[in-house]
């Protein structure tokens, strides 16, 4: 699916606005068609139903906007060390294996033997380019993991983001990055 189709900015978007369609297009159908043809008028308004039933279970998990802040600005005021414990922390507790490394990476996961190389070197950087991510894939093939991921607090670039998907790299930033994190910041 194009990340640009009307179905994918849905999934992206609060639960409640395809909701919010669905309503529209049943009033309209409803208000416009002849009494004979407006029931099936307002099946046309299914499709957004299904799609908020799909953002509604990926969001149930999500944090609050306000949560997000806050525990953006905890993260951010912390010290490498004291993220790094974080993140190893995160990490161990989703089961996986945690080993630091030092170079272009910072961990290495392991888990089922599946091995993941993280990079968080420049999690506090305003912004993020391609760069630190070609770094990431030369050292993930050097380690011969199978996926890589990259966390950032900053902005990532447009040209990032294209290169991450076009090589296997996960970004996670703000409301995934908090989501991570939270069960290890409540307990500071």
């Amino acid at each position: 699916m194009s990340e640009k189709s009307l179905f994918a900015v849905l999934l992206r978007s609060p639960w409640w606005i395809s909701f919010l369609l669905v309503a529209i297009i049943a009033l309209v159908a409803g208000a416009l068609l002849p009494d004979e043809y407006a029931g099936v008028g307002m099946l046309g308004g299914f499709p957004f139903f299904v799609i908020g039933c799909m953002a509604m279970w990926r969001q149930r998990n999500l944090p609050s906007p306000a949560l997000v802040e806050k525990s953006l600005q905890t993260l951010s005021g912390m010290s490498w060390r004291d993220f790094s414990v974080v993140l190893d922390t995160a990490f161990t507790r989703q089961g996986y294996t945690v080993t630091h490394l030092t170079g272009a990476a910072d961990m290495l996961l392991e888990k089922k033997g599946v091995r993941t190389v993280v990079s968080a070197k420049r999690w506090k950087a305003a912004a993020m380019g391609v760069e630190p991510l070609r770094e990431l894939v030369s050292h993930r093939d050097t380690l011969e993991a199978s996926h890589s991921v990259c966390i950032s607090l900053g902005q990532v670039s447009v040209k990032a983001r294209d290169f991450a998907a076009q090589n296997r790299i996960s970004l996670i930033a703000e409301a995934d990055l908090v989501a991570l994190t939270a069960d290890v910041l409540k307990g500071m």
